[in-house]
């Protein structure tokens, strides 16, 4: 068998795909479990928009046709990632100003749909319940409860075509994510994590998203790739 009938044959998963640290790992974990991968990515209006050029790389690299969908989130605002609202440089309590309303519930619902067209049964997701900075989106409750919502509101749940929702970092640490995708032979210079990268995807090194990247590839024991602007 040639590998484009091998690949033919894989079961299609939707990955969402942000650029970061995290949706890159995910990306390869799902095509190291046999998945054929259908990147998706979402111009929500994003502060950080390099996100976007990072996962045109990753989804190169990987091989994997990304879609890009438009969704301008700015219109809602109520994020320093959506609005005009600083974003902090120091640890703060609660949940951040970073978090964007209803973001991981739009996100999966855009990835359904698109699962929905492919005939595919899964959706990968990086999200994290260890190293989360808060979010409330990004809890196993939550994705519990999504996945039991897609299979309700679906005309391939409906018709018995069970639906996945995938989250294999729910319950790692930064270091055991960047550990598991240098494994999988992941290049994290292509990313973009910062939350407030430069058009160059350069890092500020200083936003909460930032500090978790060092600490993670400290404690990793691993070379943080990650470009910085001046600081």
């Amino acid at each position: 068998m040639n590998v484009m009938t091998a690949q033919s044959k894989a079961p299609k998963a939707v990955i969402l795909l942000s650029g970061g640290l995290d949706s890159a790992t995910v990306l390869a974990m799902a095509r190291a479990q046999g998945f054929s991968p259908y990147p998706l990515a979402v111009d929500y209006g994003q502060r950080h928009r390099s996100e976007l050029d990072a996962a045109q790389r990753v989804a190169h690299a990987a091989g994997a046709p990304l879609k890009i969908l438009p969704l301008d989130l700015r219109a809602i605002g109520g994020s320093a990632l959506t609005d005009d609202i600083e974003v902090p440089e120091e640890e703060t309590e609660g949940i951040p100003v970073t978090y964007v309303p209803a973001r991981n519930t739009i996100m999966l619902s855009l990835a359904l749909g698109y699962a929905e067209v492919l005939g595919a049964n899964a959706i990968f997701i990086g999200v994290n319940a260890v190293d989360y900075s808060g979010y409330p989106d990004c809890r196993p409750a939550f994705i519990e409860a999504y996945e039991r919502l897609a299979n309700l509101a679906t005309k391939a749940g409906v018709e018995g075509q069970e639906l996945r929702v995938y989250t294999p970092l729910i319950d790692l640490t930064k270091a055991e994510i960047i550990r598991a995708g240098h494994e999988l032979g992941v290049d994290y210079s292509l990313t973009v994590s910062c939350y407030q990268a430069d058009a160059e995807g350069r890092a500020c090194g200083r936003c909460d998203s930032c500090r978790i990247r060092e600490a993670g590839f400290r404690a990793a024991g691993l070379a943080d790739p990650t470009r910085y602007s001046a600081l």
